[in-house]
């Protein structure tokens, strides 16, 4: 690499980390007191989910800040007539681009990785955070009161004790409801308790106990889990965005399956029904039920395909912002280097993120072909920067 490609990769690399670095931390603290309020988790809790907000917020403030830092950094090569100097002395303007270009494809595959591996994993480690505060929550109170009850689903738990060092409930009497309708009512030596985010359930672990429902005998109970419905997350654990590329692909394929089942099902119900001169069968519910788990598994399909494709489009956008970045900056050498960021930026804002979301949108609702869809937004900006470079080389 030439001395003056080093001094401008050193240049944006210094830049770079300034800005990413104040933002993100300025996001950070944003993002975290929202997330805990979001969970509801005290300060201690938050400060335990401070370090997995930074991945989170970081593919949001790269493009950002790159394009920012192209603007410094190119800015001032033109207005101090450093880039007019290189040309004079014989040097192509796109040599003095390529640091720019490069940084832009080593921070998209960067973004990529963030987004794939490092963010889900981020996400799973505050969910683990929110329910190691939730059953903490729920055990102090059975401690300090002997009682839990949640109205809203109708079920309740008393004890006689709580051992916080086993995490054993003492003597628990456990009371809920059957999905009949019917008052269920469970009582052990002991039983532990965890939540499960993904079910949004209290799954009760009763290790020697009985159980008793109105008009039926009693069962008994050898290490086995009671779940008690509670609405205490949104099972952000199964969203589409908090899986890796690997995971989403295998939830189309499984969900492909499932539609092929389905179908298989219902042509053979509706054979048989014609063989067999039934046709009041074809218009019951139950045979009806195929389309609309079929119509359920295409929505989860098309959720899943737009995410993956999204990722790879978004995380490219870092390489289009530094592609539209550079030339402009050189054309608007005379102004500011915010005035020219903001020039860029909100054009930019208004032609890549709104096609993008809308995109995304509809790709989710199985409108637009995700595989195009979601580079609509990077195809804009690759237009709009070939026309710039041109004028730019001229210039």
């Amino acid at each position: 690499m030439q001395t003056l490609q080093r001094y401008i990769l050193g240049e944006l690399l210094r830049v770079l980390l300034l800005t990413i670095t104040s933002m993100t931390l300025l996001l950070v603290v944003v993002g975290v007191f929202q997330r805990a309020t979001e969970m509801g988790l005290g300060a201690m809790r938050a400060l335990q989910m401070l370090p997995f907000i930074v991945p989170s917020i970081l593919p949001y403030t790269i493009p950002a800040t790159l394009l920012l830092t192209i603007c410094v950094v190119y800015g001032r090569l033109s207005a101090d007539y450093e880039i007019t100097a290189a040309k004079a002395a014989g040097i192509n303007v796109m040599s003095l681009l390529t640091p720019a270009f490069l940084l832009g494809a080593v921070l998209s595959v960067f973004s990529l990785v963030l987004c794939d591996q490092v963010i889900p994993w981020a996400e799973a480690s505050m969910q683990r955070i929110a329910l190691q505060a939730r059953e903490d929550i729920l055990f102090d109170i059975l401690a300090a009161q002997n009682s839990y009850e949640d109205r809203r689903n109708g079920w309740a738990i008393s004890v006689a004790g709580v051992d916080h060092e086993k995490r054993l409930l003492l003597r628990p009497n456990i009371r809920y409801p059957t999905p009949k309708g019917q008052s269920v009512i469970a009582q052990a030596a002991s039983a532990t308790l965890r939540f499960d985010a993904t079910g949004n359930r209290v799954l009760v672990g009763v290790n020697d106990g009985w159980i008793e429902a109105p008009g039926e005998m009693q069962l008994r109970l050898h290490e086995q889990e009671i779940p008690l419905v509670a609405q205490f997350g949104s099972g952000d654990g199964t969203k589409e965005r908090h899986l890796n590329i690997t995971e989403l692909k295998a939830k189309v394929e499984a969900a492909r399956l499932n539609i092929d089942e389905f179908k298989d099902a219902q042509a053979i119900e509706t054979s048989f029904a014609l063989a067999l001169g039934g046709f009041e069968e074809l218009a019951k519910p139950s045979l009806q039920k195929y389309a609309s788990q079929a119509i359920t598994e295409n929505a989860r399909i098309n959720r899943s395909r737009t995410e993956i494709h999204g990722r790879f489009a978004l995380s490219c956008g870092c390489f289009f912002f530094a592609l539209i970045g550079c030339p402009f900056s050189i054309l608007q050498a005379r102004r500011q280097f915010l005035t020219t960021f903001f020039l860029c930026f909100m054009p930019t804002l208004l032609t890549y993120y709104l096609p993008v979301l809308l995109m995304q949108n509809l790709g989710r609702v199985g409108k637009v072909e995700p595989a195009w869809g979601m580079w609509l937004g990077n195809l804009v900006l690759l237009l709009a920067a070939l026309l710039t470079l041109r004028k730019a080389i001229q210039h």
